[in-house]
């Protein structure tokens, strides 16, 4: 393929809510650039960009999808990006390699709750945006009503650029605004229009509306200002260029409007993209963890790895972007984090799952290359000699853990090493060992997340596990005090066990933990013996005195004692301890925790009286709320063990508009009643087990 340099590559990231269109629209541009012969369709499960046999299946889109189209000279780096919550954290890794945001939003439905995440995500790191106005076919299709309601939920100066030719089922193309020219579509036609006349009875329109475009782009610009002033309008080639500037500052957000399905409009999307928004080049420079570096072939070569995936066949592919320099086809590239060099053989640019060999990549380029050693998702590489190191992007932190069990023997044996490929494509995930349950745990944004994972090890790695709700963290704490005696007396012939031990039982504070205070005096315990009767305290706390659960924050004075000089052991002053503190334990009133999760649920606000309701169902306690456009965000604080499947009762609540966030934040006590349920259910378990209670 052609080789394209910085200044005649767009990176651009298609954005919005689920079932906006997104990957349709990838299609409708690949077919109209000639890059595939058909445009292929979701529901046929043929999409360039939805390639992974889950997303086959599923009929969504998993993780972002890589293709390009080469466009009146250009070579336009398309980002299929999930729309739906529980995977939209895969946009925002997205967004760090793209230089414009290509908003889809549904004509019907307008701005929807993922629309404004998404959205946020571009802003953070300054991207320019253009809306796409997708399902200009459908009933109810309204241009003007996008426009209105980008305007009021992100509060910018949102512009339409084209005025749409017939209406619902009547829509055949539009009229753009800055060159006044007509296009006409065919019906699921090659997505190239045909020049026609303005209809006379949409003239008015027209002229309005291309007034209301001059107005926004001249105001961003003092000389344009000053000309329209003058002249009374702005002719095209400098409203063309004025528009340029605009978009590329953030101070305009154009929107073109088309159908995907049917293929209409799309040559004058792809064109848009071409001409006004802006190349890698022109975007000037990324930052970096001590500054920026320049976005330019002279000077080191810099790369930044922004996806990985992994292929049971092809092994690991890196996607990478070029940020200066040229990278070369078999350069050796330094990890600065691994501290390695990689070979960089056979280099090439994706269109889906298919890797097209090329010689080189200019810098602002995106590229892909297979099997590298130790190179990950977020990795800075370039010269040795030179570090520069790109910051990684922060995703929130996974909403939900489930405990995951291997179902054979053999599948428990492979499940760490299979699992680790599965987690280099998706950061969002997290795969670790609960220190207090002993459970291993899967964490993700939904239930639904964590068994395409489990799907993905039983296809691709014939690894079976199962999902089970993880067992709750409880502790254990005291509320009062206790002042006892522990001693362990033991005569058997010859040396026998002697140790004697006072101690005062206090509580802490939520998260102290625990504390131990000496204050023996007089030698009435030897100091040699002294750390075994913390020892013998502690290990008696973590097994529990109520259901087995380890007991926090309390407080141990050991103020008295006495010893033998032949019969006193270490061992004899830790089995002291322990019975010192079920003493205490007993009298000190002990009580159990749970675990409080901070809730963060947003949803349209239609759905917030009905969510609200359900959290205080959950024993939830309401925080506060924030209101973002049409949007709620519920702040609340819920018990984790009520929380185990909100995911799924969030998803019918709120048809799959709502998604959350939620993260430990501190213990509190169980409620007595619930308390008690806890506490005999674990009696009964360590009895079928044949444990001393």
């Amino acid at each position: 393929m052609k080789e394209y340099k910085g200044k005649d590559v767009r990176n651009v990231a298609i954005i919005g809510h689920g079932d906006c269109g997104k990957t349709t629209l990838a299609s409708a541009m690949l077919y109209t650039s000639g890059a595939t012969n058909r445009l292929t369709l979701v529901d046929e499960g043929n999409t360039v960009t939805d390639h992974d046999e889950e997303e086959i299946e599923r009929k969504v889109s998993i993780s972002t999808g890589v293709a390009f189209a080469e466009w009146a000279g250009t070579k336009i780096n398309l980002l299929d990006t999930p729309g739906y919550n529980i995977f939209i954290n895969d946009a925002k890794a997205t967004l760090s390699a793209a230089d414009t945001a290509l908003v889809v939003v549904d004509a019907v439905k307008g701005v929807e709750v993922q629309t404004e995440k998404v959205w946020g995500y571009a802003s953070e790191l300054g991207l320019p945006k253009v809306i796409f106005v997708n399902k200009m076919h459908k009933e109810r299709a309204s241009v003007d009503a996008v426009v209105n309601q980008v305007k009021e939920i992100f509060d910018v100066t949102a512009v339409a650029l084209q005025v749409p030719l017939g209406t619902e089922k009547g829509f055949r193309g539009v009229i753009d605004l800055v060159s006044g020219k007509a296009y006409e579509y065919q019906l699921d036609g090659d997505g190239k229009g045909s020049e026609t006349s303005v209809p006379a009875d949409l003239t008015d329109q027209v002229e309005e509306a291309r007034t209301s475009l001059i107005e926004a782009v001249a105001e961003t610009d003092e000389d344009l200002m000053n000309e329209y002033f003058e002249e009374g309008t702005l002719e095209s080639g400098k409203l063309l260029a004025g528009l340029n500037n605009a978009v590329a500052a953030g101070e305009v957000v154009p929107l073109l409007c088309g159908s995907a399905l049917h293929n209409m409009a799309i040559d004058r999307l792809l064109g848009f993209l071409g001409e006004a928004t802006p190349s890698a080049v022109d975007r000037g420079e990324l930052p970096t963890e001590s500054g920026v570096q320049p976005i330019t072939d002279d000077g080191p070569l810099t790369l930044y790895v922004w996806k990985t995936s992994s292929d049971p066949f092809a092994g690991r592919v890196t996607f990478f972007r070029v940020v200066s320099g040229l990278l070369a086809n078999d350069a050796q590239v330094y990890n600065h984090r691994s501290q390695s060099s990689e070979k960089f053989a056979r280099i090439s640019v994706a269109q889906g799952k298919t890797l097209h060999p090329v010689a080189a990549l200019h810098a602002g380029d995106l590229g892909a290359v297979a099997k590298l050693k130790d190179t990950a998702t977020g990795d800075s590489l370039g010269t040795k000699e030179n570090e520069v190191l790109f910051p990684l992007v922060e995703l929130p932190p996974p909403s939900i853990s489930y405990a995951i069990q291997p179902k054979t023997r053999h599948d428990e044996d492979r499940l760490s090493s299979t699992i680790s490929k599965v987690l280099e494509e998706d950061r969002s995930l997290n795969f670790y060992r609960d220190p207090q349950t002993q459970e291993f745990l899967l964490a993700g944004n939904g239930q639904q997340h964590l068994d395409i994972v489990c799907s993905k090890l039983r296809k691709r790695y014939n690894v079976d596990v199962e999902l089970r709700a993880p067992k709750i963290p409880y502790r254990e704490t005291i509320r009062g005090n206790a002042d006892v005696h522990g001693r362990h007396k033991k005569q058997t012939g010859g040396h026998g066990q002697f140790g004697d031990c006072k101690i005062r039982v206090a509580p802490l504070d939520r998260g102290a933990e625990f504390e131990f205070a000496d204050e023996i005096f007089g030698g009435a315990i030897p100091k040699t013996y002294i750390p075994a009767v913390e020892k013998g305290i502690l290990e008696a706390a973590a097994r529990g005195f109520l259901a087995g659960y380890p007991v926090v924050d309390f407080k141990v004075t050991l103020y008295d004692g006495s010893y033998h000089d032949v019969d006193s052991s270490e061992l004899a002053f830790k089995l002291a301890g322990s019975k010192a503190f079920k003493l205490a334990m007993s009298e000190a009133r002990p009580a159990l925790l749970e675990p409080i999760m901070k809730v963060e649920v947003v949803a349209p606000m239609d759905f917030a009286g009905d969510l609200m309701g359900d959290l205080n169902s959950r024993r939830g306690r309401i925080q506060g709320m924030d209101t973002k456009g049409s949007t709620q965000v519920i702040h609340a604080e819920v018990p984790m063990a009520e929380m185990l499947t909100y995911a799924n009762d969030l998803t019918s609540m709120t048809q799959g508009r709502g998604s959350f966030t939620m993260i430990q934040g501190y213990y509190d006590f169980v409620p007595g009643q619930i308390a008690e349920k806890i506490i005999d259910a674990a009696k009964r378990e360590r009895s079928g087990k044949g444990e001393d209670e």
